[in-house]
């Protein structure tokens, strides 16, 4: 395996429940994840609800990238219909993980391929994401799949 290049036998799948905890790991493996995150055995309720609920929502879908048997990467893709641009679709890409160890290997592009892919299958006119200020090395992924910064997004958290 090399650099920008993932192993041949990388499996993307729809995510399981039993892929939880690996899912939580990687969501809470960085600063921001530390933060909003509870990595912790056994997961607390809200996590198992979440994934009920995304799995029952033909619009939502978790999934994982897979290798050697494990969890190495996560995405979700929501496919939002609009009454913009005459009734269109987009595709709203959230939850972006990839293991620490396996950085670097092209597994954030292979997840980002498979999204793209499935965002037109879809039928959907556009792929948007969110990406935080203080990530400017994911602002460069995605600006290297032709993502733009077009937008200002605002968030009023109601905790």
């Amino acid at each position: 395996m090399t650099a920008d290049r993932p192993p041949e036998d990388l499996v993307i799948r729809p995510a399981r429940t039993t892929d939880l905890p690996a899912i939580v790991s990687l969501l809470a493996n960085d600063p921001l994840g530390q933060i909003r995150e509870r990595d912790e055995t056994p997961l607390p309720d809200a996590y198992a609800g979440a994934f009920a609920a995304i799995d029952a929502d033909p619009n939502n879908e978790v999934v994982v990238a897979e290798h050697d048997g494990a969890v190495i990467g996560t995405l979700q893709i929501t496919v939002i219909v609009n009454l913009t641009y005459q009734g269109g679709k987009r595709a709203q890409i959230e939850g972006v993980r990839v293991a620490e160890s396996y950085r670097s290997r092209g597994i954030g592009q292979a997840l980002f391929r498979w999204a793209i892919d499935r965002a037109r299958e879809r039928d959907c006119h556009m792929v948007q994401l969110t990406a935080d200020k203080t990530r400017p090395d994911a602002h460069r992924f995605y600006e290297s799949f032709g993502f733009t910064a077009s937008h200002v997004g605002m968030k009023l958290h109601l905790d």
